[in-house]
């Protein structure tokens, strides 16, 4: 009543009193009478804010990005704030003026500035891959500024959410990457169809040096064994030599033995014939019945026998002659008996 006002103001906010122009009191969490016909009340608030933001660039090869992101910060200078943005509040609490949107226009113009001149300087591939390298450039064009801290503000951090071109354009290089990524996976197909097909073949001409090796090794054994024919054969022929050999050679000493026992009995026959010729030469001049007479045998028979060979030499001599019967069956009869 009669202009006197009470107000109060949480912790989080920075109080200024002015009073005919002057500050009258200053803190945070005042709470106070005030005349209000004479008192302006300044209410700076000290907590964080987040700070959206989007804004666009052009990069180098003439295309435009949307970066959109994030900017936190406080009010570390309430005063020095109060002196350049109006934070003037009515009896209720209300500011007059909406100065913490100004502040934060500022604050991105401020970010715009900080991005702009990267953001020109490379292509829309590599600025869409940049987000971190963006958020150091805001962050330290802001830390840096001097109209930043000229407003009594602390940038404490600052994020890049998205980087995005066009939609037309973005879907190009979604088009484009997608494509891409076709390709690699074309080429994964490829490289692993084609790893299939060579380990194939190297199975393949594995167990066809495998085979290979095994008619090699049964080659070579055939050659081993045609070659232990071979020489069993030679062996064979050579002992078939050998023997026609020694049977030719025994043959050749059966032959000589033959002729030299040949020799032997023909020289022993000649030997023999010049001795009977020898015995005899005497006799052959001789008359037979002088030789009868000289052997001088004394069997009837044998003289009976001379007697009728020399009846037979001279039969044309002889007129009759009469042998009796009991002779000749005396002489068949001894005969028979001998052979008994």
């Amino acid at each position: 009543m009669f202009g006197m006002n009470y107000i109060q103001f949480d912790s989080m906010t920075h109080v200024i009193l002015y009073k005919n122009g002057n500050v009258s009191k200053e803190g945070r969490g005042l709470s106070f009478f005030y005349f209000a016909p004479t008192s302006s009340i300044a209410a700076i608030p000290l907590g964080s804010n987040d700070l959206p933001f989007i804004f666009n660039e052009s990069t180098n090869d003439y295309q435009t990005v949307s970066i959109q992101g994030q900017i936190t910060y406080k009010i570390s200078n309430p005063k020095a704030l109060s002196e350049l943005l109006d934070f003037t509040v009515d009896p209720s609490g209300t500011y007059k003026k909406n100065e913490i949107e100004k502040l934060n226009q500022r604050i991105i113009n401020y970010a715009q500035t900080s991005t702009s001149s990267f953001i020109h300087g490379i292509g829309l591939k590599d600025s869409i891959r940049s987000a971190k390298t963006i958020e150091t450039q805001i962050l330290q064009g802001l830390q840096n500024s001097s109209a930043v801290s000229t407003l009594g503000i602390e940038i404490l951090n600052v994020n890049i959410l998205a980087i995005r071109p066009n939609p037309e354009m973005e879907r190009a290089l979604e088009t484009e990457t997608r494509e891409k990524l076709q390709q690699e996976a074309d080429q994964a197909i490829y490289e692993r169809r084609n790893f299939a097909v060579e380990q194939e073949r190297k199975i393949k001409e594995s167990e066809l040096n495998t085979e290979i090796a095994v008619e090699e090794k049964k080659k070579q054994i055939s050659e081993k064994q045609m070659e232990a024919r071979i020489l069993e054969a030679e062996n064979k022929r050579k002992l078939r030599e050998m023997q026609v050999q020694a049977d030719i050679s025994v043959e050749e000493q059966k032959k000589k033995l033959i002729e030299m026992k040949t020799s032997n009995q023909k020289k022993e026959a000649e030997t023999q014939g010049f001795v009977t010729e020898t015995t005899l030469k005497p006799f052959r001049d001789m008359d037979w019945r002088t030789l009868v007479a000289l052997n001088n045998n004394p069997d009837p028979k044998f003289n009976i026998s001379l007697a009728f060979r020399q009846l037979a030499e001279n039969a044309e001599k002889i007129g009759n002659l009469n042998i009796s019967p009991e002779l000749l069956e005396n002489l068949l009869q001894e005969k028979k008996d001998s052979k008994k």
